[in-house]
């Protein structure tokens, strides 16, 4: 058994009863929709037309939601409803950019993710979802797909079906009849700002708490839109969409990057010491060791700080660990990052001790531990399948020498208030030379290779555009790697104590600026 949709746009008004019948059923709050409506109008006056598209979950067979979420809220039932239980939910929203439909929000009431779940409650007792019973042309069918006797497996049958996204291989089960390709394809209409009927929010869901701050002038400014214009060079134009439901806002924010930027620092710090220790790479003193164990475990600290920072359920965090879901990379990621913890913990018992076998198993466990919490949030980023940028075969190698880059970073910047023995400060520079110009090749790598899909193509287009464009080349590229490279070369040797920590500086400010755009940027091209 297969629960599944067929809607029939042949039918379907626009009349947005479907809408309102499931905002009633489960009391959704205004901002969100569970199922919604868009409208695409094509041509011109009065040789013009309108396309009606009910929008919702497509309660997919392989959902990435389901696969990403760290503490089992999502799951697919045995009968193939994708349902969610909001008192397991943490609020990660990672599910959120999982889902290549922009079909789950979070309730700004609970601050827990939820979307349509096919009137479970219903299905269980014989009944209908309750859009199927209020449609007025009858235009949506639910029922089993696998039963060659349910009539919606009939209509699927003899009718030529389509489904969105289906290269996600999600294996989506809601179908249309006669679904308009500039409905179905969001880059094809991108949002407005502003509709003929209706004004969009800045940000509803994770963000709905801060549009009361906003003045009347900001309250219709939606993120989603600052690629609009990109995109219709990009495919054309030739459609308009003129209603649609409110923009989610950016689900990710600081934290996020903010957590990449200290992870990545403590990861390099104190992989870069147990290496040059384990494989005698340099001498290094137990002073630099100390100095770069307390570092590593602080940025640590910070890292988990922002995690949970970034989640709306903060007091539900210990989910990770009690209830943890092990097909999630946020799970892993909470574990590696534990493990790493635990690792430099036992170091620095095993040096107070002096105990020389629990140093080295600490070190060995330590830079096994520190690559994994390197490179873990790239496999996450994959997961997220709604943001075809972070798609990417580069992502791991990327963090891993951001990671080198990193920790010599902080390193140079050290060394302006610790001593550092000469040959462990060589080592240093030798990885920050070699990590700034793999970290040049990679960034550029990424913006010009030839990316498969248009929604990736829009990101590229606006990191290096109007909106990122001065940010990525003067902030990044330049201020973040050209110029720390040329100082590590071509800085007087008189003027290095000081030049290198500068050096280090700028490497650091520019990996953080780097991280926000490619977090920032991919959320920004709509996804419904």
């Amino acid at each position: 058994m297969k629960y599944g949709f067929l809607i029939d746009h042949r039918k379907c008004i626009g009349c947005h009863a479907c809408t309102v019948a499931c905002k009633s059923e489960h009391n959704v709050p205004i901002g969100v929709n569970r199922t919604w409506v868009k409208y695409i109008e094509r041509g011109t006056y009065p040789n013009s037309r309108r396309f009606f598209t009910v929008l919702r979950c497509n309660h997919c067979e392989d959902a990435p939601c389901v696969k990403i979420c760290p503490v089992g809220a999502l799951f697919n039932r045995e009968d193939g409803i994708v349902d969610f239980n909001q008192e397991r939910c943490i609020g990660c929203k990672s599910c959120t950019l999982a889902c290549p439909y922009d079909s789950i929000y979070i309730n700004p009431e609970t601050d827990t993710a939820a979307k349509c779940n096919f009137c479970a409650h219903r299905i269980d007792v014989g009944l209908n979802p309750a859009c199927v019973n209020i449609c007025p042309e009858q235009a949506i069918l639910a029922g089993d797909i696998e039963d060659p006797q349910s009539k919606i497996s009939k209509t699927i049958g003899r009718e030529q079906v389509q489904a969105r996204k289906v290269e996600k291989g999600t294996i989506p089960k809601l179908f249309y009849i006669n679904g308009d390709a500039a409905s179905l394809n969001p880059m094809a209409a991108p949002p407005a700002r502003q509709y003929q009927q209706t004004e969009q929010a800045g940000g509803v869901g994770h963000y709905a708490k801060y549009n009361e701050k906003r003045s009347d002038s900001e309250s219709c400014s939606v993120p989603v839109l600052d690629g609009a214009g990109e995109s219709q060079k990009l495919l054309g134009g030739g459609s308009k969409r003129t209603h649609d439901a409110p923009s989610k806002g950016i689900l990710w924010g600081w934290e996020l990057p903010a957590y990449l930027w200290t992870k990545a620092i403590a990861a390099g710090v104190f992989v870069i010491t147990a290496l040059a220790s384990l494989f005698s790479l340099s001498e290094v003193s137990a002073s630099v060791s100390w100095f770069s164990a307390t570092s590593a475990l602080g940025f640590v600290v910070l890292t988990s700080i922002a995690l949970v920072k970034d989640l709306d359920k903060p007091s539900r965090f210990l989910y990770i660990f009690l209830r943890p879901q092990y097909s999630s990379w946020l799970t892993r990621g909470g574990l590696i990052i534990a493990s790493f913890g635990f690792f430099i913990t036992l170091w620095m018992a095993g040096s107070y001790l002096q105990i020389p076998l629990v140093q080295t198993v600490a070190l060995w466990g330590s830079v096994i531990a520190g690559g994994f919490l390197a490179i873990y949030t790239a496999f996450l980023l994959a997961q997220a399948k709604g943001i075809d940028f972070w798609q990417s075969s580069l992502l791991p190698i990327h963090m891993a020498v951001q990671s080198a880059l990193a920790g010599s970073s902080f390193f140079l910047v050290s060394s302006y208030f610790i001593e550092l023995n000469p040959e462990f400060f060589d080592l240093v520079k030798s990885i920050f030379g070699l990590s700034v110009i793999a970290n040049l090749a990679i960034l550029l790598a990424e913006i010009t290779m030839a990316h498969p899909t248009s929604d990736a193509k829009l990101t590229v287009k606006m990191i290096t555009g109007k909106k990122f464009g001065f940010a990525f080349f003067a902030g990044v590229i330049l201020l973040g790697n050209l110029v720390p490279a040329g100082i590590l070369w071509q800085a007087p040797a008189a003027l290095l104590s000081v030049a290198l920590p500068v050096a280090g500086v700028l490497a650091l400010a520019g990996f953080y600026l780097s991280e926000h755009i490619w977090i920032k940027a991919p959320q920004l091209v709509a996804r419904s």
